[in-house]
């Protein structure tokens, strides 16, 4: 029977990653086997959850996933001692019109898994107002239980006391405070923080916030807070069609942002993935029967990508007979142009005419949901698709035919409606599951 906790806070920067990771390293090194989760859409945290545990860390998503899909997947996590799942944002933070399953928000995963929550608080700039801000969490729905909570950024002892006094008074636990000026911290990146196969010292850095928390942290009082925990059967698995047979997917430094479950869902349904690399100037799988390019970081390698002749001819070559999809950055890979943050034009693929622009930097993100006017590859037409978009760049031209009709999640209509042209399809959000 495992053990099942939510790592939370008030807000996004408070330090839940950090003190996920950390805890999840120093039980590895007791000996107990640790699984992580992370609610909400994002693809690097799991990478670093799964360099800190050993076990691969998938996505639950109360937005885009339903109960039956939660549950299957929270079900990897039966036979470890201890089950972390990551917040985002803050507690309660989701979208405004429920989806499938609630708002997306952390507090719907709590609810739903009868976890309680670790708080990471941040209480810089304060003292007995921390322990009204957790308080105020603690009581604002009612099927949301606190564990307690762990103060991050402390100023001095003096400082510590403070907090820790109020939030004893107000009848919760503190099971650490984190000194402010030997905070462990990861490297970022625009889009978050950077992704755990870049960081070759990643094990080490993992391991020196091990060290630090468990210097400062109470891991046995943190254990003992947390719920036990059997999954429950699920009486369905996820709503997720193999875009082909034999999948040739683009994987390297600039193509990564793809979400686990999806791909361990296609090789669950009996495909085969066949990786290559467009930075090392490699072609797809000539066997392959559909092209799948994901999103990463195009724009910081878009000169390469232009001068690669070989992946270029290749790709084109492979569209002229069968389906090839982009998805973000693998979108605008398959457009005509992208522009990169310096205003430097690259020349892409040219399987669609889509260009794009960095040096006109707009922040585009939130849920989406696609109604599909045209087939794209796994999926028929009308088909309603859930996702999540989230990148800096600017359209200058989507000349060809809308792929969808692609609502936020209020409702409202976005003109990243994707593109369809020949056997080429491509959307600016990532995939996370179909509606059944």
């Amino acid at each position: 029977m495992a053990a099942g906790l939510v790592i939370s806070a008030p807000a996004s920067g408070v330090g839940k990653t950090t003190l996920t990771l950390a805890l999840a390293r120093a039980w590895r090194h007791r000996g107990l086997n640790v699984q992580c989760f992370k609610s909400g859409p994002d693809y690097i945290d799991p990478a670093f959850h799964a360099a800190a545990t050993g076990r691969a860390s998938v996505n639950v998503d109360s937005w885009a996933m339903d109960r039956g899909a939660i549950s299957h997947l929270v079900g990897r996590g039966a036979d470890a001692d201890v089950v972390l799942a990551e917040g985002s944002m803050g507690l309660f933070d989701g979208v405004a019109a429920p989806g499938v399953s609630g708002t997306g928000a952390t507090a719907d995963i709590a609810e739903m898994l009868g976890w309680p929550v670790v708080l990471v608080i941040d209480p810089s700039g304060q003292a007995q107002t921390a322990a009204a801000i957790a308080a105020g969490l603690r009581d604002y729905r009612p099927g949301v239980r606190l564990a307690g909570v762990v103060l991050n950024r402390v100023a001095s002892p003096r400082h510590e006391d403070l907090v820790r006094r109020a939030l004893n008074d107000a009848g919760i636990a503190v099971f650490g405070a984190l000194p402010r000026h030997a905070e462990i911290s990861l490297p970022k990146r625009h889009l978050g923080l950077v992704q755990a196969e870049e960081q070759a010292e990643i094990g080490k850095l993992i391991d020196e916030a091990a060290r630090f928390v468990a210097e400062h942290v109470d891991l046995d009082a943190v254990l003992r807070s947390a719920a036990s925990w059997t999954p429950q059967p699920a009486a369905n698995g996820l709503n997720v069609t193999p875009p082909g047979q034999r999948i040739a997917l683009a994987r390297d430094a600039a193509f990564s942002f793809v979400y686990p479950h999806m791909l361990e869902a296609w090789r669950g349904a009996g495909a085969e993935i066949s990786t290559f690399s467009p930075l090392s100037d490699e072609a797809p799988d000539a066997s392959a029967d559909v092209c799948w390019l994901p999103g990463g970081y195009p724009e910081l390698h878009a000169g390469r990508i232009a001068a690669n002749a070989r992946f270029r001819s290749g790709l084109r070559a492979f569209a002229e007979t069968r389906p090839v999809h982009g998805e973000c950055g693998g979108y605008m890979v398959l457009g005509t142009a992208l522009t990169d943050a310096d205003g430097v034009r690259h020349e892409m693929t040219g399987l669609l005419g889509l260009e794009t622009s960095f040096a006109k930097r707009r922040m585009h993100l939130g849920y989406r949901l696609a109604t599909l006017a045209a087939p794209m590859p796994g999926h028929r037409p009308s088909a309603r698709l859930r996702g999540h978009e989230f990148h800096y760049s600017t359209i200058l031209a989507q000349p060809d035919t809308p792929l969808a009709v692609v609502h936020d999640a209020t409702g409202a209509v976005i003109a990243e409606t994707g593109s369809q042209r020949g056997h080429a399809t491509g959307t600016f959000f990532h995939l996370i599951a179909e509606d059944r």
